[in-house]
């Protein structure tokens, strides 16, 4: 079930006045900051994974010969 209009409303007005409409956007800026570098370190765990089995393949391959 989604949520409708109303209890958006009511969640942003409690955000409002638990946290200030001064205070909103730093923890907007600091949410963003986390989110995008948690995207860098999965990209950053995909390229070490990468080059680990490149790696790998090198070493096999050599084997091979």
């Amino acid at each position: 079930m989604a949520p409708g209009a109303l209890q958006i409303i009511v969640v942003i007005l409690l955000v409002i006045v638990l946290f200030g409409a001064g205070r909103i956007p730093t923890i907007m800026e600091n949410l963003a900051k986390g989110i995008n570098s948690f995207k860098k370190g999965l990209k950053d765990e995909d390229v070490a994974s990468d080059s680990a089995k490149k790696s790998q393949n090198d070493k096999d391959n050599s084997k091979d010969a």
